[in-house]
C-alpha cells in the first residue's frame, strides 16, 4: 500500500505562480521538493515528468578508481572546512540529503520530510534499513547524536552557524525509532539543504568519539583501509551497501578508490593523468582553470563543466586594524579592477562578482551593478581614514594558482591608491591552518545553493552576539542580520529577492569582503570513468560510477 502523506499548503501557491509565469519550473521543482514533495511527483505537477534513469552501457564491474587529491589531516567531520577530506570520507559515510546539480535536494538517509505550514515544524522520516558498516542499525539516535554535535560550540563546526540560528538543542525531539521533529525558533525554508552542508556527514552515535580515522563507521558504499594524510588513502568496495542501482544490481560498481596526493603543482597532475597513472584530478579546492586549458581538448579525457557559485574571497578582520575602519576597507575593494581580475586571473572563465556573497544564478539575487575601479577615491578615502600617505598592509595567500595571480593584480591596482601590499604566500595547507585568523587574506569559498546559506555561515553573529565559526571576519551587522532572519523565513521568491536587494547593498557598502570574479567549476576524469553526476560543489559522490 502506498504511504499517503498531505501536500504543503504552499506547494499549491507555487503551482499557481509558476502558470503564470512569475516562477520558473525549475524554481518550482527546488521549492516543492523543500516542502517535502518528491521529486517525481514535482516534476509530474510541473508538466515536466522525470525519465527513469538509465546507462548508456550496461555498467561493469570491478576496477579501481585512482585520483589525485590533497589528503588533509582528518579528526571530526563536522569541522570540516573545505572539500577535499570530504572526497573520502563521503565514500565511508553519508548525509541525510542529496542536492543534486539542478539544485534540487532530494531525501538520502532521509525517507522523506514533512514541513508545517508556518516552516517552523520538520518531521524527518529515516530511511529504514540502513546499516552502518560495523553492522548496527541507522536510526534516530544517530541522527539526534549529531545535531549534539553539530551545535555543540566545543566542537567548533560550520553547521551550528546554520543550524544554531534556527534550532535549539531542546527543540530536538525523537518521535520513534525512525523519526526525529525540530522545532525551530523561526521558520527556515532551507534546512533540508543545509543537511548536505559538507561537514555535515552522518556519524554513528554508538562508536565516534571524535576521530573518523579511528573509528571509521559509516553507511557509505565503501569501507575506509588506510588514510595518511599528505600520500595515500584507500578504500574498498562494501557487500551490504543499501544502495541499488538503476540496473537494480548492488553498488558499489566499483572495487574500491585510491587517493593519492600529488601535492599542489598540476603539471604533474596533468601529466599523470594523460599517461593514465591516475583517473581523476580532485578540483574540490584548487581553481582547476590550468588544467582545463591544458585538457580540454585531449580525446582520452572528459571535462564535466558545471555552474558554480565558488569564489575567492577577499576578506577583512573588521576587529584589527586597520580594517576596523570601513573607509579602508571600501578603499581596498574599489582598488579592485573586477573585469581585468577575471581576466588575467581566471582566464574569463566565470563571471564577475559584486562584493557581496550572493551569485548571479541564485534564485533570490537583486540585480546589481559591477563595481567600478576608483583608485582615486580609494586615495581620498584613506587620507580620510587617518592615512595620507598611505598603508603598509600584509596580504596573506595560499598556493592556488588564480588567487597568487589575484594578489599580485591587487597589489599592482591599489597601489596608485597608497596601498602598499606585502603579498605573504603560504602553501594552501598552511593558508587553512590560519585561514580566519589573519588580518587580510583571499579565502576559497564553495559554491551554496541558495544566498541565505552562505550568509548564514559567514556573516552573522551568534544568540551570544560572537562570531559563528566561519565568519572569519567577525563583521556582523544588526540591520543585515534582521534582514536575513527575514529572508530565511520567506517562501516567496519575489520577496526573498526584495529583502536580497537591501542585504547587498549593506554588504556592498559596509560589509567586509570583495569577490571579483565567481569561477567555473570541471570534474576532469578519464573517459573510461562511466556515470559521473557533476555537483556544482565537485563533490565525489561516486555510488554508481564505473569503469569501462
Amino acid at each position: 500500500m502506498k504511504e499517503k502523506r498531505t501536500l504543503h499548503p504552499a506547494i499549491y501557491d507555487l503551482k499557481v505562480d509558476m502558470d503564470k509565469g512569475k516562477i520558473t519550473r525549475r524554481d518550482f521543482l527546488r521549492y516543492s521538493t523543500l516542502l517535502g514533495m518528491s521529486a517525481f511527483a514535482a516534476s509530474q505537477m510541473a508538466g515536466i515528468g522525470l525519465a527513469k534513469k538509465a546507462f548508456a552501457a550496461t555498467p561493469k564491474r570491478g576496477g579501481v578508481l585512482k585520483v589525485s587529491s590533497t589528503l588533509h589531516k582528518i579528526t571530526h567531520p563536522a569541522q570540516f572546512s573545505w572539500v577535499s577530506p570530504t572526497q573520502v570520507g563521503r565514500q565511508v559515510a553519508e548525509y541525510l540529503t542529496f542536492t543534486d546539480g539542478k539544485n534540487i535536494t532530494h531525501p538520502y538517509l532521509l525517507k522523506n520530510w514533512e514541513v508545517s505550514e508556518d516552516l517552523k515544524t520538520w518531521t524527518l522520516n529515516l530511511r529504514q534499513g540502513v546499516k552502518w558498516n560495523n553492522g548496527d542499525t541507522f536510526a534516530a539516535d544517530d541522527v539526534i547524536f549529531n545535531f549534539n554535535q553539530w551545535m555543540n560550540k566545543e566542537v567548533g563546526s560550520s553547521m551550528l552557524g546554520l543550524v544554531g540560528e534556527y534550532l535549539d538543542l531542546s527543540g530536538i525531539e525523537k518521535v520513534d525509532q525512525y523519526a526525529v521533529k525540530l522545532h525551530l525558533k523561526k521558520p527556515e525554508i532551507a534546512l533540508p539543504e543545509h543537511l548536505f552542508h559538507y561537514p555535515a556527514l552522518i556519524m554513528n552515535h554508538k562508536t565516534f568519539q571524535g576521530d573518523f580515522i579511528k573509528t571509521p563507521v559509516g553507511t557509505g558504499p565503501y569501507t575506509l583501509e588506510s588514510y595518511r594524510p599528505g600520500e595515500r588513502a584507500v578504500v574498498k568496495a562494501r557487500k551490504d551497501y543499501w544502495q541499488k542501482g538503476a540496473d537494480g544490481q548492488p553498488l558499489p560498481y566499483m572495487d574500491g578508490m585510491e587517493f593519492i596526493d600529488m601535492g599542489t603543482e598540476m603539471a604533474p597532475q596533468i601529466a599523470a593523468i594523460k599517461a593514465g597513472e591516475i583517473d581523476m584530478i580532485d578540483l574540490g579546492d584548487v581553481g582547476g582553470v590550468d588544467v582545463f586549458q591544458a585538457l580540454r581538448e585531449d580525446p582520452n579525457i572528459q571535462i564535466i563543466p558545471v555552474t558554480s557559485a565558488s569564489t575567492r574571497v577577499l576578506r577583512m578582520r573588521v576587529d584589527m586594524k586597520p580594517w576596523d575602519d570601513n573607509r579602508v576597507r571600501t578603499a581596498l575593494k574599489i582598488c579592485q579592477h573586477h573585469e581585468k581580475i577575471l581576466a588575467l586571473a581566471y582566464m574569463n572563465e566565470g563571471l564577475q562578482g559584486q562584493d557581496f556573497h550572493v551569485y548571479q544564478m541564485h534564485p533570490e539575487y537583486c540585480e546589481k551593478p559591477i563595481p567600478k575601479y576608483e583608485p582615486e577615491r580609494a586615495k581620498q578615502l584613506l587620507k580620510e581614514a587617518g592615512y595620507p600617505d598611505g598603508i603598509d598592509v600584509n596580504l596573506a595567500v595560499g598556493t592556488w594558482p588564480e588567487v597568487v595571480r589575484y594578489a599580485e593584480i591587487l597589489k599592482q591596482d591599489a597601489a596608485p591608491a597608497g596601498f602598499r601590499i606585502n603579498l605573504q604566500t603560504m602553501p594552501t595547507s598552511q593558508y587553512w591552518e590560519k585561514w580566519t585568523e589573519v588580518d587580510l587574506g583571499i579565502t576559497p569559498w564553495m559554491h551554496r545553493p541558495i544566498g541565505t546559506m552562505v550568509l548564514n555561515l559567514a556573516y552573522i553573529a551568534d544568540a551570544e552576539g560572537k562570531p559563528v565559526p566561519w565568519n572569519e571576519t567577525r563583521w556582523s551587522d544588526p540591520e543585515f542580520s534582521k534582514l536575513l532572519t527575514e529572508a530565511n523565513g520567506l517562501l516567496n521568491v519575489d520577496e526573498r529577492r526584495k529583502v536580497f536587494c537591501k542585504l547587498e547593498d549593506i554588504q556592498q557598502q559596509r560589509g567586509s569582503i570583495g569577490i571579483p570574479f565567481w569561477r567555473n567549476a570541471w570534474y576532469v576524469l578519464s573517459k573510461k570513468v562511466q556515470n559521473v553526476q557533476g555537483v556544482p560543489p565537485l563533490y565525489m559522490t561516486f555510488n554508481e560510477a564505473w569503469i569501462a
